[in-house]
């Protein structure tokens, strides 16, 4: 922004609340839920959804778990009210589930909305105007208070009279000062406490006042200062039920909803990942699986997030983030080396009976959400030895020696760069299996055979190709892989130490592979070393062949 429009301007003023309690309090339970998906999220469209693509968000917002769902603003268009319809034609709207439809405090459009509840058995009815002095002053053309709150009360009193022309509907009412964030707090006050005075609500029978962030104007620890204040202050407290409703114009929309349920608030509206105008609406994916993260059941299901992301995405047109919180393709990905070596540690030390989450860099297990641990850890020029390590062990079974870790995560890191990518899965392997596995570069081992063993000695006939020319090596040890270097030797190749050998078995079948791994130092300067693996149904011959692709691959690198 340009030094010269920063004039344009002021600082959102904070309220004086010196004795507020909200920063000292703790979530320790959810919120009643309402998802605004099917009219927020469907107004914020370029293109609006159809019928029946609202039908199948509806059927998947019931299979979360939402009890209360607004479905639009049947006043407003022929869908809209259609929609409705249709929802209880077809029998849709399960009996533990109510409806919610907006309305502005109009008289044609109340009326409109009413004859749209018919057949409804359960009903949240949404009223609300603006209250906020911007808007009176340029929307309402300098309207004044009286006159702003007179709007709300002629509304409430007509949806009072009209409840007899729905008798077999339950219904809630529910009213919005719209832009509280931006009213003067003592106003809205006198608005919400004068639409009480003529519904009536009891503790019995409560109705929702709900204060909107419409507009995001301010830090979100002002906005719960705002709630607070309007919770304390509001008349009848036990007879209405407090409700969030913010955006996200500052991109503080999860932050200020929870201020604000620290602050009293009992209720929140919003959105699957935050679809709603301009920046969009609180995000209730979010907020309801931080609350998981806590240990704090939420009533609704995210276990099997993608299905919800195939499903709105699908319905929407719109498209999930890849660093959005929980549903992302990347949230839970790692490319940093440290970051990969401390979550391969972290999960290497989980067992079955750890209760407690505790992996670094996860703040919950992705399989909880139906993610799986296949994108935890991805390799490009950014990663670390851990990384690489932990792909080869989850996904292909191989158990690299720790030692080992650091001169192949070189290897494939180095690739990542050459090639400027990302590599997937099986480059990785290919890769590794290239360079490591079973080389045949100057050693072409073709036989390998035990002629005699005793419990001293191991006599082993090697027949191979040494640079194209075709023979056969005798060699005696106290082992298999002994015996071999004892064969080299006698050809005068053994200019190399045995550093490190380990083996493990792929599979527990009759037909698993033995995996060896082998490092050798050259004598020349013993701090270069060469790690080689070897592969086979014998775990002789796959430790003789880790062997000869150490001696293979330290004879190419040190010529290279």
């Amino acid at each position: 922004m340009k030094r010269s429009s920063i004039k344009k301007y002021k600082p959102f003023q904070p309220i004086n609340l010196k004795d507020r309690q909200w920063p000292n309090r703790q979530l320790t339970k959810a919120p009643i839920w309402c998802s605004v998906d099917l009219r927020d999220g469907n107004q914020a469209l370029p293109v609006p959804m159809n019928i029946a693509q609202k039908v199948e968000l509806f059927k998947q917002l019931v299979a979360i778990g939402f009890k209360e769902i607004e479905v639009g603003f049947p006043s407003a268009s022929d869908t809209e009210f259609n929609f409705l319809r249709k929802l209880v034609d077809d029998e849709l709207i399960p009996d533990d589930v109510t409806v919610q439809v907006l309305v502005q405090a109009r008289e044609p459009l109340i009326r409109r909305t009413f004859e749209s509840l018919s057949g409804v058995k359960k009903a949240i009815v949404h009223l609300y105007n603006s209250t906020s002095a911007l808007q009176r002053r340029i929307t309402f053309n300098n309207a004044s208070k009286e006159d702003i709150k007179q709007i709300a009360v002629n509304g409430t009193k007509l949806i009072k009279s009209l409840l007899n022309e729905v008798p077999d509907t339950e219904i809630t009412f529910q009213y919005s000062p719209e832009s509280f964030s931006d009213t003067e707090e003592d106003y809205a006050v006198a608005v919400c406490e004068a639409v009480m005075d003529n519904w009536g609500p009891t503790p019995d029978h409560k109705m929702i006042l709900n204060l909107p962030s419409t507009v995001e104007w301010n830090l979100p620890n002002t906005y719960a200062d705002q709630v607070e204040w309007f919770c304390r202050t509001i008349k009848n407290r036990d007879s209405v039920i407090v409700c969030l409703h913010t955006h996200n114009d500052r991109g503080t929309g999860t932050a200020a909803t929870e201020l604000g349920l620290l602050a009293g608030a009992d209720r929140v509206e919003g959105t699957l990942f935050g679809n709603g105008e301009r920046t969009g609406n609180l995000d209730l994916t979010t907020v309801a699986l931080n609350l998981n993260s806590h240990g704090i059941q939420t009533g609704l299901d995210f276990s099997n997030i993608e299905e919800v992301k195939r499903v709105y995405e699908k319905t929407t047109g719109m498209n999930v983030h890849q660093r959005h919180p929980y549903a992302g393709e990347l949230v839970f990905t790692a490319f940093s080396g440290s970051h990969q070596d401390a979550i391969k540690k972290g999960m290497d030390l989980r067992s079955d009976a750890d209760v407690k989450w505790a992996v670094p860099y996860l703040t919950i297990d992705p399989v909880d959400i139906g993610r799986s641990y296949e994108a935890i850890i991805r390799i490009n020029s950014q990663s670390g030895k851990g990384g690489v390590a932990y792909i080869l062990k989850r996904e292909f079974d191989y158990d690299l020696p720790k030692k080992m870790h650091p001169e192949v995560g070189l290897y494939i890191n180095g690739l990542a760069d050459q090639y400027g990518r990302e590599l997937s899965f099986q480059e990785i392997q290919s890769e590794f299996q290239k360079e490591f596995v079973n080389r045949k570069d100057i050693i072409n081992l073709k036989r390998y055979h035990i002629k005699k063993m005793t419990e001293e000695e191991v006599h082993s006939i090697v027949t191979l190709s040494y640079k194209g020319e075709d023979m056969e090596l005798e060699g005696k040890g106290n082992g298999p892989i002994n015996s071999v270097v004892y064969a080299m030797k006698q050809q005068g190749w053994k200019d190399f130490d045995l550093e490190q050998y380990r083996s493990h078995s792929i599979g527990n079948s009759s037909a698993s592979i033995s995996i060896s791994y082998i490092q050798i130092s050259l004598k020349s300067d013993p701090t270069i070393k060469y790690w080689g693996c070897g592969e086979h149904t014998s775990i002789r011959r796959s430790g003789v062949n880790a062997l000869i692709s150490a001696y293979n691959r330290a004879q190419i690198l040190m010529n290279k």
